[in-house]
């Protein structure tokens, strides 16, 4: 079954493909063959990220940027990663509500995946995910984050140019925007700019922008305007996008900004594997008599720690 479903949604096809990505999501017992057969055909799409504070408008940017991507003759496949509903577990926020525009476009693919209790950001498996729709042959992966927590850090590392999108109401509150929101932006872009202020928020980010220090590949990122439900400024925001991807290129900085993005994910799988095997060598009592320490402040978390792992053999 692994070998047949690999083989159909490596030709593109949609129900596969969608039976694969629910497969890595969910850890089923093929995702190790999926993902060791389509990482091997990936890293040919241009990954980009959409990421801002909710309410920026950023679902509806996602939309007509892709179909911006489409008139331009690109494939496109969106990952929008959504809160995660507490009764199943699953993307609260239905793909086909939200980007309803898109629906029955042989050119696009949708996924909604479920931050599954993560304060914020992307789901466990969203990089996993791109990898599937990488190798199914899309051209153009857009990732749509919640925009909350660690969200905007962890599509940065994901994503091989990451928007920041804001509204106008921004602008007066720029300056005490946690700086990791400013320093992982490649663009930005002030939505809804038919409102007041617009004009405003763009000149404080860019003043923002002077404080960081140089892109090692000369990139300066741009502050766009858009109006995203009328299309405003759209072509441009893509224009940008793929100045910044040749850029990358000619400066041989997307393949740093790749080998990083591995090497994060390397480590954060190899991190998850090792607290599976340590939690099934501790007893569950031997768990829990360590926590009651901790409430009782009997020892440190450190000490905790320490007798735990010397009670599993770790160093």
């Amino acid at each position: 079954m692994p070998d047949d479903l690999i083989r159909r949604l490596l030709h593109g096809e949609r129900v596969p493909l969608a039976r694969a990505i629910s497969a890595v999501e969910n850890e089923a017992p093929d995702a190790v063959a999926i993902l060791n057969a389509c990482y091997e055909k990936s890293g040919r799409a241009f990954r980009l990220g959409v990421t801002g504070p909710p309410g920026a408008g950023k679902s509806t940017l996602v939309a007509r940027l892709a179909q911006e991507y489409r008139r331009r003759g690109e494939t496109v496949a969106v990952v929008a990663v959504d809160p995660t509903s507490p009764f199943t577990g699953g993307a609260l926020l239905g793909d086909r509500v939200r980007m309803s525009d898109l629906a029955g476009d042989p050119g696009v693919f949708i996924r909604s995946m479920a931050t599954r209790g993560s304060q914020g950001g992307l789901a466990v498996h969203t990089a996993q995910a791109c990898d599937v729709l990488d190798a199914a042959g899309f051209s153009r992966v857009l990732i749509e984050t919640v925009g909350v927590g660690q969200s905007e850090l962890e599509v940065a590392q994901t994503a091989d140019s990451t928007c920041v999108v804001l509204v106008p109401e921004s602008g007066d509150g720029v300056q005490a925007m946690k700086a990791g929101l400013m320093e992982i932006g490649d663009l930005f872009v002030i939505n809804k700019s038919d409102r007041e202020g617009a004009e405003r928020a763009a000149f404080a980010v860019r003043s923002a922008l002077e404080l960081r220090p140089p892109s090692p590949d000369g990139w300066t990122p741009p502050v766009l305007l858009t109006v995203a439900p009328e299309g405003k400024g759209v072509s441009e925001v893509v224009e940008r996008f793929e100045a910044h991807f040749e850029q990358l290129k000619s400066h041989g900085s997307l393949a740093g900004r790749r080998r990083r993005s591995v090497e994060q994910r390397m480590r954060d799988l190899l991190r998850a594997q090792l607290w599976d095997v340590f939690m099934e060598r501790v007893p569950v009592r031997v768990w829990e008599d360590s926590v009651q320490t901790l409430v009782e402040h009997r020892l440190s978390p450190h000490e905790a720690a320490e007798r735990l792992r010397r009670l599993v053999g770790a160093p």
